[in-house]
């Protein structure tokens, strides 16, 4: 049986992200994809292999969710460019994984980090909120 706060906690985390604003989800999806890189990195440097596993791949399902949601028509060459960006972060992801090597790790949550800021910054404009 679920406890009544529970139920109560998974119907508030539920309706944050569905009334969430575009900005904000993209935002949630920056947050998440630092947080699990970082369980990532911690992971491979504890020498737990199914962690490093499970993090690293929860990373790379936010980046291609961040990928998906990329219009290349309307967003141009920053689009495009970023495009580029999110899939060296898999390929790095990728090599981390495979190699167990944090350095990989490192880089893309330092990549993800900047973006998050950028993304902090247009959202601070008004019209994304």
């Amino acid at each position: 049986m679920v406890s009544p706060n529970l139920a109560g906690y998974q119907a508030y985390q539920k309706n944050k992200f569905q009334t969430a604003s575009p900005h904000r989800l993209t935002l949630m999806l920056y947050n998440g994809a630092i947080q699990f890189a970082s369980k990532a990195k911690e992971a491979i440097d504890n020498g737990d292999i199914a962690g490093t596993n499970m993090n690293v791949t929860k990373t790379q399902d936010i980046v291609y969710e961040l990928l998906s949601s990329l219009n290349e028509k309307e967003g141009g060459e920053i689009a495009s460019n970023l495009k580029k960006l999110y899939f060296y972060m898999i390929d790095r992801l990728i090599e981390g994984n495979i190699k167990k090597q944090s350095s990989s790790i490192d880089e893309v949550i330092s990549l993800l980090q900047e973006l998050q800021s950028a993304w902090v910054e247009i959202g601070k404009g008004g019209t994304l909120g």
